[in-house]
């Protein structure tokens, strides 16, 4: 029987790397995200300081990513002059690279090694950040949800690249 595969593995192969633009963490729940550069990615929990981590072990969405290109589409529909990423409620903002294309793929941010899951749809709470027609300037633009498969420090600036079927992922190195 033939193994299945995804089919974004073949444009994932291609992708150049990008960089890691902006952290956030949520200290409470429903609280504002407060701006870090650097931040310890905690393996099947989320990142250290945020509330979520402490729930979200071996959830699917430990950490949200959305890319600086998404929320350019976001203003554009939107029709605001700027727009702070903390209002948008991911944890990381990165750059520079197809996020659409790393669903379901592997990826790496400074020591740590993400898997990205399911699209990160907008919450009802966008139409309060960002104005009417906010929910739907964020469809499809939301991002991605990510788990943590193997825990690290990660900082801004960090290169953000794909790792494919294969490679050597240390994650079960004891040393």
């Amino acid at each position: 029987m033939k193994k299945r595969t995804n089919p974004l593995d073949r444009f994932a192969r291609d992708l150049s790397p990008g960089v890691l633009e902006w952290i956030g963490l949520r200290t409470e729940r429903r609280g504002q995200l407060a701006e870090v550069n650097q931040v310890v990615a905690i393996e099947g929990a989320g990142l250290e300081g945020d509330h979520r981590t402490a729930k979200a072990n071996g959830s699917a969405r430990q950490v949200t990513v959305i890319s600086r290109e998404f929320i350019e589409q976001i203003i554009h529909f939107t029709g605001i002059a700027e727009l702070h990423p903390g209002l948008l409620r991911r944890n990381l903002v990165v750059s520079g690279i197809n996020l659409n294309a790393l669903r379901h793929q592997r990826f790496e941010i400074g020591d740590a090694l993400f898997e990205a899951g399911a699209l990160c749809h907008p919450c009802s709470r966008m139409e309060t950040a960002l104005g009417k027609g906010g929910v739907a300037a964020m469809i499809g633009h939301g991002g991605l949800c990510c788990k943590i498969l193997r825990g690290g420090t990660i900082a801004l600036g960090d290169t953000v690249s794909v790792r494919h079927q294969g490679d050597n992922l240390d994650l079960f190195d004891t040393e």
